[in-house]
């Protein structure tokens, strides 16, 4: 079991290669007749979601948790350097590319979402403070239904008609409560804890798989007349995100492990949480998910190269403590 997690964790970016080109190919491969296990409803994408979220909540270390509270001040900082930058980027790159439509909806998704679980296991690839990594991504999370639908809101209210309260509720419901659930079982259930060491990575790694691939194996056509200058525009903001988190962490002293953690909780955004909710609240717009998809493949690709190049950076000696 440990030999497929750590397999599974650290060359998720190749298998969720393999399995979205499955997804993009099924037809082809074997026939419109069979049925395409890629083609899942919006409720089931929301489940894995769930379950994603359920699984992190029940990996969260009480002492972790209780380092967060006792650098709490850096926590909020890092967490506001995430939610005020990611979001103006977006609306920056969005419209110095003069994106529009879905497209411009799709890439401040993008910059609204909370950090993801990856930053964390790059963190630890990185050398990189795990602990202040895992309470950026908690605290991000749990902001997330105030601060989301606020977002979206300011930057595309205009543009499209969003329920505050539904978004604000299906984050709650999806994301929060899972997490805090799974973290609750953790501390009063040993069996559940000592199941989640075991297969509690695996499952997130594998729904975050699902997901991506789902919105690949249903926008198949677009991917045929995807335009060039959305790539860059994606990679832009990421370099940006990236940039941002460091600059972020510089101007309060943090050192230099708790720097590479801020760095690459807020250049990797959740894009598995962005293509739900652009599914959910933009169904007539697959373009928006596709967006979302696509910063997944990028933020993993360039995540690991920084964290690689990290790790290959020697710390300083004041920097080698937790």
């Amino acid at each position: 079991m440990n030999a497929f997690r750590n397999c599974l964790s650290k060359y998720l970016l190749i298998w969720l290669s393999i399995v979205c080109l499955f997804a993009f190919f099924w037809g082809d491969l074997f026939g419109a007749k069979t049925r395409d296990p890629f083609l899942i409803p919006t409720i089931a994408m929301q489940s894995l979601i769930a379950i994603t979220m359920l699984a992190i909540g029940s990996l969260l270390p009480l002492d972790e948790v209780r380092n967060v509270g006792k650098r709490w001040p850096l926590v909020l900082w890092g967490t506001f350097i995430q939610y005020l930058s990611m979001p103006l980027l977006a609306w920056f790159v969005a419209t110095l590319f003069h994106l529009e439509g879905p497209y411009f909806i799709g890439v401040i998704l993008v910059g609204s979402v909370p950090g993801a679980m990856a930053s964390n296991m790059l963190t630890m690839i990185s050398r990189g403070n795990i602990s202040f990594s895992v309470g950026l991504t908690t605290s991000a999370t749990l902001l997330s239904p105030l601060i989301v639908p606020s977002v979206l809101l300011f930057l595309v209210g205009t543009k499209v008609s969003l329920d505050f309260g539904s978004i604000a509720t299906t984050l709650l419901l999806t994301v929060v409560c899972p997490v805090v659930i799974g973290f609750t079982l953790s501390r009063i259930f040993k069996f559940w804890q000592w199941c989640a060491n075991q297969i509690a990575e695996i499952i997130a790694n594998i729904a975050i798989i699902w997901i991506i691939a789902s919105v690949v194996a249903q926008n198949r056509t677009l991917f045929e007349h995807l335009p060039l200058f959305l790539f860059f525009a994606l990679l832009l903001l990421n370099i940006l995100g990236y940039s941002a988190g460091w600059f972020g962490g510089w101007t309060v002293g943090m050192d230099a492990r708790m720097r590479r953690a801020l760095l690459l909780e807020v250049g990797m955004q959740n894009a598995g949480l962005g293509t739900f909710l652009a599914r959910r609240y933009f169904p007539d717009d697959p373009e928006c998910a596709l967006c979302c998809a696509m910063y997944t493949f990028g933020c993993m690709f360039t995540g690991i190269i920084v964290a690689r190049i990290f790790r290959a950076i020697p710390l300083k000696e004041k920097d080698q403590s937790v």
